[in-house]
């Protein structure tokens, strides 16, 4: 249990480094001076034209795709990562099927 301890620790500290800096505005903003001109949208100090959903160009998703391919790419190449005589045969197939 002591050689996970490294990894235990950073899990509770991540979430910590990432929630504390997302609830510090909570404490220290205030909701004193909350006016209707305030809040309402705007463009460039002139009233807003034109609706605020528009459809996306068909270009995009291409872009899109680039950079979904390479998440499973990176998953499936971790086994490469465990050095050959600790890899299991679960580990073994997974590398072959990513050659397939």
């Amino acid at each position: 249990m002591s050689e996970f301890s490294p990894i235990f620790l950073y899990l509770v500290i991540s979430p910590l480094v990432s929630l504390i800096p997302l609830g510090l505005p909570f404490l220290f903003a205030s909701n004193s001076s909350t006016y209707p001109e305030k809040l309402s949208a705007h463009e460039c100090g002139s009233d807003p034209s034109g609706d605020a959903r528009s459809r996306f160009d068909i270009r995009f998703y291409p872009v899109s795709i680039l950079f979904i391919i390479p998440d499973p790419e990176v998953t499936f190449s971790s086994p490469w990562a465990v050095p050959p005589n600790k890899i299991d045969l679960f580990g073994s197939w997974s590398m072959m099927a990513f050659f397939y």
